[in-house]
């Protein structure tokens, strides 16, 4: 009897541990998708929904791999932790493929390319890299944008935040100078916030790789998203989504339908 009871107990803690570790929801198979809420164009929420390129190309992925998904916000500067640790299945948020970045996470073949925009007001006196120096210049901790910065303008003062919304609101206020974001949320800042008087001054284009990105040795699924990324770069889906939420930037050849 004592036996029988021990059994249950342990297979009773077993199942809550199950439960609250995180990731994939072993009962319905929905993985869990590490996100931001806003990061216009690629990675946001509206009415409630996560949308955004990034967001809308994964679920056409998922949808041709019959995959299902919860989208969770975080900060940038979490959320290749949270994937390392088996919080999230994925992360998708225009996530640059760095070398330092392979080393705590695996990612997906590439589905974009890395572009920055240099943002300020317009009387700011900011027309590129050079004109950074010494000036107060907001990014995002850890992202590319961050890297960029110290290393083309390495005697601006970095300014890091946790998220766009929070290096927006600085730029906004005149608490910085200027700031480095990736190149179509910049425009899209510049577009939607016409009062602030702010001005994309300069794009730079990297060969940098974007991808989703999975906890190491998650080769199953990565695998399973890599197959659903040929079939919507071969329909044209890629092309649509691009187009819906990316429509100034040009198409690299890679993306093109029949690819």
């Amino acid at each position: 009897m004592k036996k029988t009871l021990v059994t249950a107990l342990t297979a009773t803690l077993l199942a809550a541990l199950t439960a609250c570790g995180g990731g994939s929801d072993s009962g319905s198979g929905t993985l869990r998708v590490g996100t931001l809420s806003d990061s216009k164009p690629n990675a946001y929420q509206e009415n409630g929904n996560f949308t955004g390129f990034d967001n809308e190309l994964l679920k056409a992925i998922a949808q041709k791999e019959g995959l299902k998904l919860e989208f969770v916000a975080t900060d940038f500067s979490a959320l290749l932790g949270q994937v390392a640790n088996g919080t999230f299945d994925i992360g998708s948020s225009a996530i640059s493929q760095t070398d330092a970045r392979k080393k705590t996470v695996d990612f997906s073949a590439p589905y974009n390319y890395q572009s920055l925009g240099i943002e300020a007001k317009e009387t700011a006196g900011i027309t590129d890299e050079n004109s950074l120096a010494s000036k107060r210049i907001g990014v995002v901790q850890g992202t590319v944008s961050d890297t960029w910065l110290g290393t083309n303008a390495p005697t601006a003062q970095a300014v890091r935040f946790p998220n766009d919304a929070a290096a927006l609101s600085a730029l906004k206020t005149g608490a910085v100078d200027g700031a480095v974001f990736d190149q179509a949320t910049a425009e899209d800042y510049a577009k939607n916030n016409p009062d602030a008087m702010l001005k994309v001054t300069k794009a730079i284009t990297t060969t940098i790789p974007h991808g989703f990105a999975f906890k190491k040795g998650n080769n199953d699924l990565i695998t399973k998203v890599n197959d659903g990324l040929k079939k919507v770069i071969a329909d044209g889906t890629w092309v649509k989504v691009h187009d819906q939420f990316e429509a100034t930037a040009p198409v690299p050849a890679e993306f093109k339908a029949g690819q």
